[in-house]
């Protein structure tokens, strides 16, 4: 009960602070970054839903947000579609790629499952970049990716489009909370612990990771639209191995396996990055040195630091 009532408190604490930002009269250049960070959110939060929960180690996830980039990309401008017929449809697409790339890939276990999920991921790229240019655009990707249209609220400008990409982030946060909080969740939690005793119990754990796979890949995909929205543009560069290497640094920095960890992980990672950008042109280096620290300081990441601290604090307050 005690889980319970703090997730919802985390959740309905989160909504509170995204509806705060946009009464702090931030630039638009800082509403942009925010929300980039929301966006990789929702990716790294569907990320975890596989690795942190489920134990399903993915280098190969940015399949599943390329793809639903371009999906948002080619409904909108392509078939003019409505954008959020487009959104939901990228979703349903990062799902369907999950879906092949998993029962492919769930065949292995540890890290063959995660350098097939590698391999799959680079074999789009190059098809997004070569064989398939005539609907991708090749290496020069697709510009003019339209934003929402919804009740004539104007979401070019980034303020807007930030209010948009907000409620999305929420809706997905509480939808994860769910799942996380269900007997289903608690099954895959297990299964990360002690696959061989959740097998004992009678459970077909196969089916639960490919449940747990798809869902994320769900997520991706939508995370895909939204940033391809954002920037007005997709490519193939949105399939690079090092993108789904980027969500597992984010998540792993956060904590994992917790319900606000990735977006936890991925704000201070943005932040950190926007800074050091400016100070100098060697700043993936540094912030390689960072989170090799702060995996060593900081197993359990983040939240779990601030985790432990509290329940210290507690223990001491009389």
């Amino acid at each position: 009960m005690r889980e319970v009532r703090t997730t919802w408190l985390l959740v309905g604490g989160t909504a509170l602070v995204l509806a705060v930002i946009p009464m702090l009269g931030l630039s638009p250049e800082s509403m942009l970054l925010i929300s980039l960070i929301l966006i990789y959110g929702v990716f790294a939060t569907g990320f975890d839903l596989a690795f942190g929960v489920t134990g399903l180690l993915s280098f190969g996830h940015a399949a599943m947000f390329g793809v639903g980039g371009y999906t948002l990309a080619l409904g909108t401008i392509k078939l003019g579609w409505p954008f959020e017929a487009a959104l939901l449809l990228a979703g349903l697409v990062g799902g369907l790629v999950a879906a092949a790339v998993g029962a492919l890939s769930l065949r292995q276990k540890g890290i063959f499952f995660a350098l097939t999920t590698l391999a799959v991921s680079q074999l789009l790229y190059i098809l997004a970049g070569t064989k398939l240019r005539g609907l991708t655009g090749g290496v020069d990707g697709l510009t003019g990716v339209p934003r929402p249209a919804l009740f004539g609220i104007d979401y070019d400008d980034d303020r807007n489009f930030y209010l948009y990409v907000a409620v999305v982030t929420v809706l997905l946060l509480a939808a994860s909370a769910l799942l996380r909080l269900s007997p289903l969740g608690q099954v895959l939690r297990g299964i990360r612990v002690n696959e061989t005793r959740i097998e004992q119990l009678g459970w077909r754990v196969r089916g639960f990771q490919y449940f747990a796979f798809v869902v994320s890949g769900v997520y991706a995909g939508i995370a895909g639209g939204l940033l391809a929205s954002l920037i007005f543009y997709v490519s193939p560069q949105t399939l690079t191995w090092n993108v789904s290497g980027e969500v597992l640094i984010v998540t792993l920095l956060g904590g994992v396996g917790t319900l606000l960890g990735p977006l936890v992980g991925v704000t201070v990672f943005e932040l950190l990055k926007d800074e050091l950008e400016r100070l100098t042109p060697h700043w993936y280096g540094i912030l390689g040195l960072i989170f090799v620290a702060a995996t060593i300081l900081m197993p359990r990441g983040v939240v779990g630091l601030v985790t432990t601290l509290t329940a210290r604090l507690a223990r001491r307050t009389p």
